[in-house]
């Protein structure tokens, strides 16, 4: 039995760094997934965080071929739906999601990392992220509440034995920013038109607003995901991190297209939030990890 990250289920983390690398000119694939790959000891945490690493799902492919789930590509075309609106391709070749209870051990490890890579990666975006109230994101509304138990959760995660790329997980990685002033105008009641789930409690409203976040998104319609998100940003200028896993792509590709408006009404939260950035990765199982570190 494959093994998988476990900073993919480390609940309760308050403290975030998204580091998204491009390898640089003359690095070939089996050079970067070996630095990578040998950036911790894959059982253990570093020094108090966690540490999840994914890469372009072509990226591994070349270095370990027959590793990767079927199908399985990077974020190289943007969504774009019937009105326009667009959700960028920004696809990098590695990811690393840093995590653990306070900024400072987060911030001295990633600082670490990022040097760690330096001859065969160049930064290509970093993004703090934070904890807000527990549960909630930046809207005020309870964020992940489909998520199943953290002792459910491989099985919709997780790439089943006996697949390629077993015990590894396919992630999205995205930033939204919110129209803070937009949203913040809307009345509670319309508020919650638009995310399809009630404020204080985030019990699903019937009947369901057909353009609803909740709507758009339906996950006993598209699969299961099990989102990690966080805030971002400051006063002024913030948003969610969208980090969600999920055992095949197809899911989290439909969902997208859906938001968009592909195939069904534009999802309202789109009209509140922004995406600037998106990418896949895959996030081998720690097994497949110490393989490649040796």
């Amino acid at each position: 039995m494959a093994h998988p990250q476990i900073g993919i289920f480390a609940l309760g983390t308050q403290a975030h760094t998204y580091l998204e690398f491009d390898r640089t000119d003359g690095a070939d694939a089996e050079a970067v997934v070996r630095a990578v790959a040998a950036l911790e000891e894959p059982t253990t945490t570093m020094g108090g965080v966690n540490l999840v690493v994914g890469f372009r799902p072509e990226l591994w492919g070349t270095f370990a071929a027959g590793s990767t789930p079927d199908g399985l590509s990077g974020f190289d075309e943007p969504v774009v739906g019937p009105d326009g609106y667009t959700m960028p391709a920004t696809q990098h070749d590695v990811a690393l999601w840093v995590s653990g209870g306070s900024y400072d051990i987060v911030f001295d490890a990633a600082i670490g990392l990022i040097n760690d890579l330096a001859p065969v990666t160049t930064l290509a975006t970093e993004i703090e992220g934070w904890s807000y109230h527990r549960d909630r994101d930046l809207t005020g509304f309870i964020d992940g509440t489909e998520n199943p138990p953290v002792a459910e959760a491989p099985e919709s995660t997780l790439v089943p034995d006996g697949s390629p790329g077993a015990g590894g997980s396919v992630l999205l990685l995205q930033q939204w920013a919110h129209d803070a002033a937009a949203w913040t105008s809307l009345p509670v009641e319309e508020q919650e038109r638009v995310m399809g789930r009630t404020k204080p409690d985030s019990l699903e409203l019937d009947p369901q607003p057909e353009g609803s976040h909740v709507a758009r998104t339906d996950q006993d319609e598209f699969g299961h995901v099990f989102r990690r998100n966080t805030a971002y940003g400051t006063v002024t200028d913030h948003g969610t991190v969208f980090v969600g896993f999920c055992a095949e792509q197809r899911p989290l590709a439909a969902m997208l297209d859906a938001m968009a408006g592909i195939g069904g009404p534009r999802d309202d939260l789109t009209r509140y939030s922004r995406p600037l950035t998106g990418a896949y990765y895959f996030v081998p199982s720690i097994d497949d990890l110490a393989a490649a570190a040796s």
